[in-house]
């Protein structure tokens, strides 16, 4: 028991940067109080004492704003990120290295017995306001998108968006860094841009839209070098003072602030 909970606590460590001791997570997160307290329920819940599991859960959800069925499965290092308004069901089974977002429904479709609730399986990540509705199965490593509707079964490594949730992409083994991956890395550091790998796990529009402005950037500058290279060839006097990069252009600025603001002094 203290071995999960210990496993419980250096998880939130490990997922959430705003976290920053063991005391603090065990006092002040409400989704490690609800994982606690549910996993007594559990027990209650499976040794028949189901009244009382019924009675705690729901001074639990009055403690926490979180609402986990006690006869629902929860897995190994289970993290429930803020947490407020979270909904598992009765059937729900929830794997091991699973992350849940405030607003988050595990439910079911259907009135009939059996079951009804959805089937996490290990390293899911469920986004804010996600519904995962229906005896359905969630694939290892996926990602659901926040808000999604998701009524269907979910292949594994797959990013699922939209209402009715659709699969966005299916993550594979990662590629190589290619030459053009090096260069837009570059032009990103060189512009502060360090934002341009969200791609990696959620599809960003703006994101794409940004790498796509620096493959442009990088294809006019080699275009302009060959310009150039061409003029000298022809006998053309050419400027080749060096043009300063973004960061030194930024460096000069504010170096020419300082000095503007110490002359008005």
């Amino acid at each position: 028991m203290f071995q999960r909970l210990r496993e419980d606590v250096s998880c939130v460590l490990d997922r959430d940067p705003a976290a920053r001791n063991h005391f603090e997570v065990l006092t002040s997160y409400p989704g490690v109080h609800a994982l606690i307290m549910h996993r007594m329920n559990h027990w209650l819940w499976r040794r028949g004492l189901r009244w009382l599991a019924r009675f705690f859960s729901l001074i639990a959800r009055w403690l926490t704003g979180i609402e986990i069925h006690p006869g629902a499965r929860i897995g190994r290092r289970f993290f429930i990120d803020h947490g407020l308004g979270i909904v598992i069901g009765e059937t729900a089974e929830v794997g091991d290295d699973c992350t849940l977002y405030q607003g988050v429904t595990l439910g079911g479709t259907s009135w009939e017995g059996g079951k009804r609730h959805p089937t996490l399986h290990d390293d899911v990540v469920v986004g804010a306001g996600a519904k995962v509705l229906g005896p359905i199965e969630v694939g290892e490593g996926a990602r659901i998108g926040s808000n999604a509707v998701v009524v269907k079964d979910v292949p594994e490594h797959a990013t699922m968006v939209g209402i009715p949730a659709r699969v966005a992409r299916i993550a594979r083994e990662e590629a190589p860094c290619t030459e053009a991956d090096q260069r837009r890395a570059e032009t990103a550091r060189r512009i502060g841009f360090e934002a341009y790998g969200a791609t990696r796990d959620m599809p960003d529009p703006v994101a794409n839209a940004i790498n796509a402005i620096l493959d442009h950037v990088h294809h006019t500058d080699a275009r302009m070098q060959e310009m150039c290279s061409a003029l000298r060839a022809l006998g053309a006097e050419v400027n080749d003072s060096r043009i300063p990069d973004i960061e030194d252009c930024g460096m000069q600025d504010e170096g020419e602030r300082d000095q503007a603001s110490g002359s008005e002094r």
